[in-house]
């Protein structure tokens, strides 16, 4: 590899422009009129227009990104996350112009884009799935069989896709038929394909997922765990590793499951097996992100590695060396920063941004794509930054983040710097015994809307 095209936007994509150049690539922006002056148009070495505003006609448009590629003579592309890093198709007319994609290969891709399917590969390595139907659902009269079968509450799935997108929990049949066609519709449009699935709604578990390295050699390894149980509609607002609240034991047994799976996937890069872990430390698995995660920072944040130089590394064929991820140590907290309103409604937030202050120093990350005078606008995702605290101990880190939280000063636009603030300082989060519906519980405790 020589020259890499970066298909994405915002921190990430200067996160892959920082880490080709740290390997010696010459990078490429690609960008959709709105984004012309963002950050990372101006640091790439080179930059394409590739569209209008709308996603459908520049970030996700595959021709016009392969254009890109070939007129800049790019010989890789890195998806980032989000957009089209999870496209299979992507990833094989990648492959079929000869261009190395960073990323697993599109068989792999497609094979984790189908839940059922995935389901039946984490059966096959061992590991426990939660109870749900065999197939998608092909009408009412299954569904509702089918219901009776599992008995509420019940949670209705997109099979293909993510980001809770095509989600629904129901408690009785009216919001479960109602629940099906908008999930249906919902799915159609976001993923091109409404398969919706049923599976059994686990009370109050822990959200716990497991970072996995793998190489094109079958060399698998594993960077611990991130507990993400802080959520709003099933988007994580705090992620953090190691996950607090659960035994050695339970951890040892998570990591391992999640190498099996990996494993039995025949996967190829840098990917993160999900599960679901209840209060007695039961844990299923719910599905592998075969993509670089927007909370792979406390990972290496523990670690010590760069991720993404290891991703683009694995790509390029090198052996995967596990000692070198064996030394996890501290602890590490993730905020994500984003332009909303919690107070209203979260609302998201665009306009002009002022930055007065941002928080620095040691222990204390920020990956951002905003700078003072960036426009945020409302086309896009929300996020403009992370903040990533490290320190020994939880507890330290935790007040190191009330310490960096209030020194955010950013006019212009809203943020939910606040909200995070009240968020680590309640009791279940100190403690570490907090589940998915912790965000939810808060809002409701505090006037807010339900979440």
């Amino acid at each position: 590899m020589e020259k890499l095209l970066v298909a994405n936007r915002g921190e990430i994509a200067l996160r892959i422009i920082e880490a080709a150049r740290e390997l010696g690539l010459s990078t490429v922006a690609v960008y959709s009129e709105p984004d012309k002056t963002q950050l990372h148009v101006q640091l790439a070495d080179e930059a394409y227009c590739i569209g209008p505003k709308e996603p459908e006609e520049s970030y996700l448009n595959l021709p016009t990104i392969i254009g890109a590629a070939d007129i800049s003579g790019a010989d890789a592309i890195h998806p980032g996350y989000g957009f089209l890093s999870e496209n299979s198709h992507f990833a094989e007319v990648c492959e079929g112009h000869d261009i190395k994609f960073i990323g697993p290969s599109s068989s792999v891709l497609e094979l984790a884009g189908n839940k059922l399917e995935s389901k039946k590969i984490a059966q096959k390595a061992g590991v426990n799935v939660l109870p749900g139907t065999d197939g998608a659902i092909t009408g009412v009269k299954e569904l509702k069989e089918e219901a009776e079968r599992l008995e509420y509450p019940l949670i209705l799935k997109a099979a293909f896709g993510g980001g809770g997108r095509g989600m629904r929990l129901v408690h009785d049949e009216e919001e479960l038929v109602n629940g099906f066609k908008s999930s249906t519709k919902e799915a159609e449009i976001s993923f091109g394909n409404g398969d919706i699935y049923l599976e059994k709604y686990l009370q109050q578990p822990k959200h716990v997922e497991v970072q996995v390295v793998a190489d094109e050699h079958e060399n698998y390894a594993h960077v611990g765990e991130r507990e993400c149980s802080t959520q709003r509609r099933h988007q994580k607002v705090i992620e953090e590793a190691p996950a607090p609240g659960i035994s050695d034991t339970t951890r040892d047994e998570l990591r391992e499951a999640a190498i099996r799976i990996a494993s039995e996937y025949g996967y190829n890069s840098l990917g993160t097996v999900e599960f679901l872990v209840d209060r007695d430390e039961n844990f299923y698995f719910m599905e592998l992100n075969a993509r670089i995660q927007v909370e792979h920072p406390v990972s290496e944040e523990i670690s010590g590695v760069n991720l993404v130089k290891d991703q683009i590394r694995l790509a390029e064929g090198e052996t995967l060396e596990p000692e070198s991820y064996a030394n996890l140590k501290g602890h590490a907290i993730e905020f994500r920063i984003n332009a909303e309103d919690p107070e209203r409604e979260f609302l998201p937030s665009s306009g002009r941004i002022t930055l007065k202050q941002i928080p620095g120093g040691h222990g204390v990350r920020f990956d951002t794509w905003i700078y003072d005078g960036a426009e945020m606008t409302p086309h896009y995702d929300s996020l403009i930054g992370k903040l990533i605290i490290t320190a020994d101990r939880r507890y330290d880190a935790i007040t190191k983040a009330v310490s960096a939280l209030r020194r955010f000063e950013i006019e212009g636009i809203k943020t939910n710097v606040g909200l995070h603030l009240d968020l680590i300082r309640q009791k279940e989060f100190r403690t570490g015994d907090y589940s998915i519906t912790f965000l939810e519980e808060f809002m409701e405790r505090s006037g807010g809307e339900r979440v």
